[in-house]
């Protein structure tokens, strides 16, 4: 599931307390939601209308409504939604009644784990019922185009049903010498064939008509009315006409000399092939998958620190290293291995009928053939390493998309550890290699925490009512072997590992420095710090705090600690205590992604926050969303009459701005005002 879609969920059940349980349980496994609670029909209706829910998690036990009752609601409704049985327990007898009444998938309450798993899976079916209606249209939209540019068309086209033609451009009539379509209708189209070539014809019609791919164009010499010949090109393509499948045949007079053809396909520096001529391998050997080919492997190959390289030789020289470069990779191929340049410096290499073992053994070997050898550009000698990502392909990531993805995120993987490495993406071996990354992460981590490895960065908060200071939230950074690394990587291991309270210490230690430094220049400003919440349980954090900040003797400096509102709810007690105790120290307390609850407002009768950060899924094409302005204007309008001030994050548009302060926000943040910078 993509972690930056947001769910809409309509819980039906009579607990409050339950439905915002399992909203912290999605925020804090990373996902979006916007919720709504109904218990009665009227209810239901309204946020059918409202809301427009993805999916409906109903409670049997909720009393007021027949899940058969909100079958025929959502029915009647018309929109797509995935409607999920939520029970306690299950039996054969529940689960057969559950289903028979219109659920499409149940939910354990006591099983969070195969709670997510189906609200996953559903979310990841309507996703994919909508895209299969929206493609559908599209190919019907694109049909109509292509019904109305055949005539426009100089190339001789025909559709073929069965062997006889049932559609014919302008341009066919001519080429055949007809005058009419009605002298064609029926017509088999092996009467345009001249007789030497009729077999070679008819059997490639036979096999087309098996569903086998077209290999390509066939020469031949076609026929006209008048008994005259002329040789031609035909090309054929799968289709539908008027929603039966048929052939097109594509008749060509004239010739591309096949030499031309051969180097209009290729990288004029490396000479492999370019990037379209791989990526039609890439979906031919795809599409090879889906039919039960094995063996078949893609691999991405970079050489390592390239930048730095070609700022060493010289840009003049650059082309020609990439030159030598791939002609050691294509010293590697073997005969049915195919190999082109997909990026700037990024080789794709499609092996066939290799296994598992093989695969690794060719990677070994390239890395030793580059790595082993002197590439010599003029007065320059210098050795180059290769970083290589690639996947295995099967049948069930037959999908062009997905592969390259696979092959990317592996290779940045092994460029990530230090490069000179290799990764192959393997199903089967996902979770081995998921532990073997999490050890070395772990590894950096640590030695991030003992040699300040870590980076603060900056993003201003703007304020909208003009008020004193400078505002700005630190945003956090790792110095990994290949760069800078964002927190949404490596925080999850720390918080696995409990290492997030040691990571809180260390920005808050080197945020309090800064604002001294920036207090004793005469620059006020506010500082928001993000706040795990393993450190809100910490005891020893608040007394060693309050230390710091006593010793750093700041005037005119503030900190505002953040956490996130489903952080919260699930640790209430703890952090209503924190909360409480770093207000005593002079502190100010700030809730992130606030209205992302069922009633967010009343969770502020148990903790005192001062500034309430708007949920981000508000801020999506927030112009278009009339109902995300209507929520934005109320929380501003209750927490102006609860004297808390607002912000809103990920403002992307100057549109959104002035809808924003037109709501009454305090603050805007985002990259359209400033991107985030690193804090000197």
């Amino acid at each position: 599931m993509k972690t930056d879609q947001v769910i809409k969920i309509l819980f039906i059940e009579k607990s409050v307390e339950d439905a915002e349980q399992i909203i912290s349980l999605l925020r804090n496994n990373g996902i979006a939601v916007r919720p709504a609670r109904a218990t009665t029909a009227d209810q239901v209706t309204a946020a059918l209308d409202e809301l427009g829910p993805d999916i409906v998690l109903f409670d049997p036990a909720v009393g007021t409504l027949e899940l058969r009752e909100v079958s025929r609601m959502l029915d009647a409704h018309g929109r797509d939604l995935s409607l999920v049985a939520l029970v306690g327990q299950v039996d054969n007898t529940v689960v057969t009644e559950l289903f028979v009444n219109g659920a499409r998938s149940v939910a354990l309450r006591s099983q969070p784990r195969q709670l997510m798993a189906v609200i996953q899976r559903e979310f990841d079916a309507l996703n994919t019922r909508r895209q299969l209606r929206r493609l559908e249209t599209a190919l019907r939209e694109s049909e109509r185009r292509c019904d109305a540019l055949l005539d426009s068309s100089t190339d001789a086209i025909a559709y073929v049903h069965e062997g006889m033609h049932v559609r014919a451009n302008q341009a066919y009539l001519d080429t055949f010498g007809y005058t009419e379509f009605d002298d064609l209708l029926g017509l088999p189209v092996l009467d345009m064939i001249g007789p030497t070539d009729a077999d070679e014809f008819k059997n490639t019609l036979k096999g087309l008509s098996r569903g086998e791919k077209p290999t390509g164009p066939i020469e031949l010499q076609a026929r006209r009315a008048d008994a005259t010949s002329f040789k031609a090109s035909v090309e054929f393509a799968h289709a539908t006409f008027e929603g039966e499948p048929c052939l097109q045949v594509v008749f060509r007079r004239q010739q591309v000399d096949a030499s031309v053809i051969e180097q209009l396909q290729r990288d004029p520096v490396t000479g492999l092939f370019n990037r379209s001529r791989m990526l039609e391998c890439i979906d031919q050997a795809v599409a090879a998958a889906t039919e039960g080919t094995k063996g078949q492997s893609l691999l991405l190959i970079e050489p390592d620190n390239w930048q730095a390289i070609v700022g060493g030789v010289g840009l003049a020289k650059a082309d020609e290293l990439l030159a030598a470069f791939a002609n050691r990779v294509e010293g590697q191929l073997g005969a049915h291995d195919t190999a082109g340049l997909l990026a700037e410096h990024t080789v794709g290499v499609l092996l066939h009928t290799r296994n598992d073992e093989a695969i690794k053994q060719w990677i070994t070997g390239l890395q030793q053939a580059i790595a082993g050898g002197i590439f010599d550009l003029g007065s320059h000698s210098l050795t180059v390493t290769v970083s290589i990502g690639g996947s295995l392909l099967g049948e069930r990531n037959a999908n062009t998309e997905l592969l390259l993805n696979q092959a990317s995120q592996s290779l940045r993987n092994a460029q990530s550890q230090g490069g000179n490495r290799s990764e192959l993406h393997d199903p089967a071996a996902r979770e081995k290699a998921e532990e073997e990354r999490e050890r070395y992460w772990l590894g950096v981590l640590k030695q991030a925490l003992t040699q300040d490895d870590f980076v603060l960065y900056h993003q201003q908060t703007i304020s909208l009512q003009d008020a004193e200071g400078e505002f700005s939230e630190i945003l956090l950074r790792l110095n990994g072997p290949q760069g800078e690394v964002l927190p949404g990587f490596f925080m999850p291991i720390a918080e696995k590992h409990n290492l997030t309270p040691a990571i809180d210490r260390w920005v808050l230690n080197q945020t309090i420095e800064h604002l001294r430094a920036r207090d004793r220049s005469g620059s006020p400003t506010t500082f928001f710090v993000k706040l795990t919440s393993r450190s809100l349980e910490d005891t020893q954090l608040l007394p060693w705090l309050g230390e710091r900040l006593k010793q750093a003797a700041l005037k005119n400096g503030k900190l505002v600690l953040e956490t996130t509102e489903s952080k919260v709810v699930t640790a209430l007690r703890p952090a209503q205590e924190f909360i409480k105790a770093w207000k005593q120290l002079g502190g100010q307390f700030a809730l992130e992604q606030f209205g992302s609850g069922l009633n967010s407002f009343q969770l502020l009768n148990h903790i005192d926050a001062d500034y309430l950060k708007i949920d981000r899924s508000y801020m999506a094409d927030l112009p278009q969303q009339q109902e995300s302005q209507k929520k934005v204007a109320e929380i501003c309008r209750q927490a102006r009459e609860l004297k808390k001030q607002t912000i809103a994050e990920w403002v992307e548009d100057a549109a959104s701005t002035s809808l924003l302060f037109a709501c009454g926000v305090d603050f805007v943040q985002g990259n359209f005002l400033q991107e985030p910078q690193r804090l000197a």
